[in-house]
């Protein structure tokens, strides 16, 4: 990997575990085992160290989004979209744990804006495809579920193998999802 790369990995964790507040740019350069204009050669700012950390995830999601074709209600476009959304989760579970634990605090950075653009965007698709109350509520709690329980880091939780992971949730996902009607 590259020094571009070392940090990029290096700023995500410490945004996970100190959080975007409590992390200095002087602690990333200390990891890395650089200085700090050595961390500024390659990102202009901590904001853009967060953009370059979360951002690929949240282009990831925007493009899951854009490639679904037909409605949720449709179980072949559901399926493919849970499994698409589970598969980003393990992938990018730092991520996610990031935009879900710190987001809310950080309104008015580009990343997170665009971040809370695409929810908004997905949130939007779902109440087009779907009407009832329940259905409203399989769906956050399904999909935001799922998102927690991946991005909250327990080392006490013995979880299996990311397989067993991924299959379990795309099952169990799938379940509160098979439910949802027409609007």
């Amino acid at each position: 990997m590259s020094t571009h790369d070392d940090l990029r990995l290096i700023a995500l964790n410490e945004f996970a575990v100190a959080g975007y507040a409590g992390t200095s740019l002087q602690r990333i350069a200390e990891i890395a085992g650089l200085s700090k204009s050595s961390v500024l050669y390659h990102y202009a700012s901590k904001e853009a160290l967060l953009e370059a950390a979360i951002g690929p995830a949240i282009d990831r999601m925007i493009a899951i989004l854009g490639a679904i074709s037909g409605p949720i209600t449709v179980p072949e476009t559901r399926q493919t979209f849970i499994e698409q959304f589970v598969d980003l989760l393990l992938e990018h579970r730092l991520e996610v744990h990031t935009f879900i634990n710190q987001g809310p605090g950080l309104e008015d950075v580009p990343v997170i804006d665009r971040a809370n653009d695409m929810v908004q965007n997905l949130s939007v698709y779902f109440s087009n495809s779907i009407g009832s109350v329940e259905d409203h509520l399989r769906f956050g709690i399904a999909l935001g579920g799922a998102a927690y329980v991946l991005s909250v880091k327990d080392d006490s939780l013995d979880l299996p193998s990311t397989d067993e992971v991924r299959a379990a949730l795309i099952t169990i996902v799938s379940e509160l999802l098979a439910p949802i009607t027409s609007n």
